[in-house]
């Protein structure tokens, strides 16, 4: 049965961003092994990382879920059972999967699992989502095309055992169900395995022929127009609409994304769900909207939740917004001291911002600096020293102090 909880769903590239992501606030992670995923630009987790990771979550109350959604060809499928074996083994949660195939392999070799079908299968509509349960499936991962209305009558005609599952937050495909041959195309790999070079966020240049009864206001520079880039999804301030419509798990996208991404988002979701259950009226906390500016993004909208978003697409450029960076991560606390190790130069004077785990931020002014002779200095020009910053209390090992940019 669904939940009586919304669950929290991040990404994990490697091994400590699984751990961030736990720490901060996520009940399950998404990682993938280092083939049969959809996100080969992330590091990954190889068979070791993969023991440690499951151990982690398991031992802080999180869940696991395996991605094995690229549509493999013959030559890889001789190796998936294996591989499937292995995920049996180790205990993780789920199986992600949205080739058929797999799935009946998923059914064989690791029955124990749960079976989540991926947004890679494009579901749009209950039929689809019956048919996808009838093979076994606990969950779907509905398309990202779809609006709350379509996701709520999804919910009314599916069994209640199945769950659903929605991005909520993160990097929007210009394709359906991030389905796309573009990168193939243009520089031969295969984003359907898991290999996009992210063609759609490249600048081009053309000409819109005349078309009668339709008008396209395409805006180009000297650098030429981003038409196929698309703008980030940012679902926080509705949490209760999300809820209302069925949805299950709330998805933050980003397997490629940095720790500090990872550590942001979650923590920032997390209070956005907690404030739902204390008051599920109550806009969420200022802070929660802060935080998700806070990390690099495209200009963030809706996506297809309140509608088609005709005409919005982010057309200006492919660039990220970025006004913070990490100035340090906090390693331990010292006769009265914040100890941290130094990732960009910052110096006294310098008013720091603190993110702890499952907290609001709040704000460190260096008024003094040590370093690890504890020798008074003025400023901290090299990563990896280490200092010391007075502080009245202490911060939790793995905090970062950031500064803006």
């Amino acid at each position: 049965m669904q939940g009586s909880k919304l669950e929290l769903l991040s990404p994990a590239g490697d091994l400590s961003i699984l751990e961030a992501a736990v720490d901060y606030g996520a009940d399950a992670v998404y990682l993938a092994g280092e083939e049969f995923g959809m996100r080969n630009a992330a590091k990954n987790f190889g068979e070791v990382d993969l023991v440690k990771g499951v151990k982690y979550c398991h031992d802080n109350g999180a869940k696991v879920y395996v991605a094995c959604n690229t549509i493999p060809h013959n030559d890889e499928m001789k190796r998936l059972p294996e591989f499937l074996e292995l995920l049996a083994h180790i205990g993780v949660d789920a199986i992600i999967a949205s080739d058929i195939g797999t799935m009946g392999l998923i059914k064989k070799y690791a029955p124990k699992q749960e079976l989540h079908i991926s947004v890679q299968s494009g579901i749009v509509n209950y039929e689809t989502a019956r048919a996808f349960h009838d093979m076994g499936a606990n969950r779907i991962v509905v398309a990202r095309e779809l609006s709350l209305d379509e996701i709520a009558e999804i919910r009314a005609k599916t069994p209640s055992d199945l769950q659903i599952e929605a991005f909520v937050h993160g990097a929007m495909c210009v394709s359906f169900s991030a389905r796309c041959l573009l990168s193939q195309y243009m520089t031969g790999r295969d984003a359907n395995r898991g290999d996009c070079a992210q063609s759609c966020r490249w600048s081009y240049s053309l000409m819109e022929a005349n078309r009668p009864g339709e008008y396209y206001d395409i805006t180009e520079t000297d650098k030429g127009t981003y038409i196929l880039n698309a703008n980030d999804l940012c679902m926080a301030p509705y949490i209760r609409q999300l809820a209302d419509s069925g949805i299950y798990s709330l998805k933050i996208e980003g397997r490629a994304k940095s720790h500090y991404y990872v550590a942001v988002a979650t923590n920032a979701y997390r209070g956005a769900v907690d404030s739902y259950y204390q008051n599920p009226l109550a806009p969420i906390p200022q802070w929660v909207g802060e935080e998700l500016n806070k990390i690099s993004h495209r200009d963030y909208s809706t996506g297809f939740y309140f509608g088609n978003p005709v005409g919005k697409q982010n057309y200006g450029s492919a660039g990220y917004n970025r006004d913070y960076t990490v100035a340090a991560v906090v390693t331990g606390y010292e006769n009265g001291c914040v100890v941290a190790t130094v990732k960009n130069k910052f110096s006294v004077g310098t008013q720091l911002d603190c993110l702890t785990f499952k907290k609001s931020p709040f704000k460190i002014n260096v008024n003094q600096m040590f370093n690890e002779n504890n020798e008074q200095i003025e400023s901290a020009p090299h990563p990896m020293m280490t200092v010391k910053i007075p502080f009245e209390f202490e911060i939790k090992k793995g905090s970062l102090l950031r500064i803006k940019c």
